[in-house]
């Protein structure tokens, strides 16, 4: 490849292209879901905004959530244990905040080694033994085993370095946001990326009350914006993620934030899918619009 070439496109713009090529050849979209051949994709919805996705020869999990002192009493109910893993085994994280980077939870996954990949930028401290460290720059694929996991832009409630991931693998595409807030790139990622199978988007448009002034506006995804941007990512379904604590003071999510996303999924014509923690999506269940 030529450098005049390299200059007139710019490095951005080439990385941009190199993702979405790469991505378009683990899954080429007009045949990943004819292709009778391709293994299986199983999704498993954890605690809070964790989920594992499991082939028969990997098992990669995001932001898994394992230490109950994260939320403590705020969290109803048992947390989901991330279970043996199997063959390649990796962790993602979306950012470095303790509901969503949990060194006891990425231990427990890479107990037996494997790759942790987390946004460039970022120093998530400490890091268990033996594990394979993976600092990943916006756009540019991480292939961890069978799996090839993008990391693309997203929006901090503070400020702080956060991304959403795109994972490609067993003939699927999925989308997971984190806790972001609304942001302008949902049309970028949707363009390269889209459609999805399924989107794991926040829902509960948290307000918080730790740093001063208070603003009163949403860090996190109201259940309306959820629909937005699922529908901006061609999302065949919406899974939604990161709701139901009991509020605080300085932390409140939306009133029955469910209802909320159903009633606006409902009237948008998006597709979606309610996940109880612990349960595995079904890709042969219809979905509700």
């Amino acid at each position: 490849m030529s450098r005049p070439f390299l200059r007139g496109i710019g490095r951005r713009a080439f990385l941009v292209g190199c993702a979405g090529a790469a991505s378009a050849l683990v899954i080429p979209r007009s045949r990943a879901n004819a292709r009778s051949d391709a293994p299986t994709l199983r999704v498993q919805r954890l605690s809070w905004a964790g989920i594992r996705l499991q082939l028969p020869g990997g098992t990669l999990f995001i932001d898994p959530l394992a230490n109950p002192a994260a939320w403590g009493d705020q969290l109803p109910g048992e947390l989901v244990p991330l279970g043996e893993t199997r063959g390649d085994t990796g962790v993602l994280v979306t950012h470095t905040h303790p509901d969503h980077f949990d060194p006891t939870a990425v231990a427990a996954a890479l107990a037996e080694g494997g790759t942790f990949a987390y946004p460039a930028g970022t120093q998530p401290l400490p890091l268990p033994p033996g594990v394979r460290a993976r600092p990943s720059p916006l756009w540019e694929p991480q292939l961890i085993g069978e799996f090839t996991a993008t990391p693309v832009p997203a929006a901090d409630g503070y400020g702080d370095t956060q991304v959403s991931w795109v994972v490609s693998a067993g003939g699927r595409r999925i989308f997971h946001g984190g806790d972001t807030l609304w942001h302008g790139h949902w049309w970028r990622i949707g363009r390269q990326f889209g459609p999805f199978d399924a989107v794991f988007l926040p829902i509960n448009g948290a307000q918080f009350g730790w740093r001063k002034p208070v603003s009163g506006q949403p860090g996190v995804l109201t259940p309306e914006q959820a629909v937005a941007a699922a529908r901006i990512l061609g999302a065949r379904r919406l899974v939604p993620i990161h709701y139901g604590v009991v509020p605080s003071a300085d932390y409140r999510e939306v009133d029955d934030p469910l209802a909320r996303l159903r009633s606006a999924a409902r009237d948008s014509g998006v597709a979606l899918q309610v996940i109880a923690p612990g349960a595995w999506l079904d890709w042969e269940t219809p979905v509700a619009r």
